[in-house]
């Protein structure tokens, strides 16, 4: 997360709209890694879904943060 969010520091198009891009990267890198990884969704240990679903979540938070600010 704290790289992330260091390379959403430098970048051009604003702090929250590279964080916000950056997270859904990484929601969809962790999606691939559990499909090349033939993860189980519903498994009984932590796999990249779940990480998928935090960046999810982190992102989704980030847009609305973005969007209410924007008002």
């Amino acid at each position: 997360m704290a790289i992330l969010v260091a390379f959403a520091t430098f970048g051009g198009i604003g702090f929250g709209r590279s964080l916000a891009a950056l997270l859904w990267m990484t929601t969809i890198l962790c999606a691939v890694l559990a499909v090349l990884r033939r993860e189980r969704v519903f498994a009984a240990s932590l796999n990249h879904w779940d990480e998928m679903i935090g960046y999810t979540a982190l992102c989704c938070a980030v847009m609305g943060l973005i969007q209410r600010a924007g008002n």
